[in-house]
């Protein structure tokens, strides 16, 4: 395996993206973001249209990361490009989108804490590039693919915008709330406790002291769940309120505000559970020991699927073996497998 970036039978286009909603968020993140545009081999040769495949990230994820690479493994744009090279699926369009926010990510939600990154996927990134490459421009050819909180992203918003999305890849994402969640409130509720009085307050003006992150260990632990909050459960004017009290006991009311964004409950309501039932093709897959139990979700989400009347021919589960790192390698299954059914 090369340990470098490989030639590209593709190409990829990487563009800045000036995003007006984005534009005065409430974080202060940047409103300019990269977009990064595959085209496959043959691209320039013709008039062709193709389907499109969009690949969101999960937490702490961004676009530059996925030229990461780590010994003997491929990256996955490298991966894709392979896909497409060898004829193994049907040429696409794939759009990498940049949805990260200094609390670690946007859970591809709209929200008060953090700004308005449904909206801005779904309403300025998707209507550019259909205006600036040849896709087939119809929900019905526009797939959404991620891993973790990508995943939960590459989950809820086909249910929100079928209109814009038909069909969805989720790799291990956050699903069953109680299961990948709750476990750790009273964890994070005694890390508060012991180095910043309780209080998140003191937390978050540690974290944003200019400081390196991840010199503490309790950083990485307490920003998550923060960063979760900010999108689940953050009234209209920013605050951000936590699901359990000082000895992390669930506070039910704000807790209720998360589970309804739980893609097993959302699944269960009638405009939700019809979105899901015109959708074209929905994987889903997840490592057996998988640390945050997403493989319990994974499970969960194909249960509620079938509840909602979805049919059994649109719907890929696999359990795999492995945890929750490391699983890069599934993703071009999944592409290959969407692009096969939107193209």
């Amino acid at each position: 395996m090369l340990p470098w970036t490989a030639d590209f039978a593709g190409r990829i286009d990487e563009h800045v993206f000036a995003s007006d909603l984005l534009r005065g968020n409430p974080l202060g993140d940047p409103h300019e973001r990269p977009l990064w545009v595959y085209v496959p081999p043959g691209y320039d040769e013709g008039e062709r249209r193709y389907p499109t495949v969009y690949v969101i990230q999960g937490y702490t994820g961004h676009v530059a990361m996925w030229r990461n690479r780590t010994p003997w493994r491929q990256p996955f744009i490298e991966l894709a490009d392979g896909i497409f090279a060898r004829e193994e699926a049907p040429p696409a369009i794939v759009v990498y989108v940049d949805a990260w926010t200094s609390l670690g990510g946007s859970q591809y939600l709209d929200s008060p804490a953090t700004g308005r990154y449904h909206s801005y996927l779904c309403d300025e990134i998707v209507p550019w590039v259909d205006e600036h490459y040849r896709t087939m421009p119809s929900a019905g050819h526009r797939a959404i693919t991620g891993k973790s909180s990508g995943g939960y992203g590459a989950m809820i918003t086909p249910m929100l915008r079928p209109d814009v999305f038909g069909a969805l890849a989720t790799h291990a994402g956050d699903a069953l709330f109680e299961a990948a969640y709750q476990t750790d409130f009273p964890k994070v509720a005694r890390l508060l406790r012991d180095n910043y009085d309780g209080s998140y307050e003191n937390f978050i003006a540690d974290f944003r002291s200019g400081r390196i992150v991840g010199t503490k260990d309790t950083d990485f632990d307490l920003i998550e769940v923060y960063g979760y909050a900010a999108c689940y459960s953050a009234d209209e004017d920013g605050t951000v309120r936590l699901p359990f009290d000082d000895l992390g006991v669930t506070v039910p009311e704000v807790w209720d505000r998360w589970l309804r964004r739980d893609p097993v409950r959302m699944a269960a309501q009638p405009e939700f559970a019809e979105a899901l039932r015109s959708l074209k093709a929905i994987w889903i897959d997840a490592g057996d020991q998988d640390e945050y139990y997403l493989d319990f979700g994974a499970v969960a989400f194909r249960r509620a699927l079938a509840a909602a009347g979805v049919a059994d021919d649109v719907v890929r589960l696999e359990l795999f073996p492995g945890k929750h790192g490391a699983i890069e390698y599934r993703y071009p299954l999944a592409l290959a497998w969407l692009t096969e059914r939107i193209s």
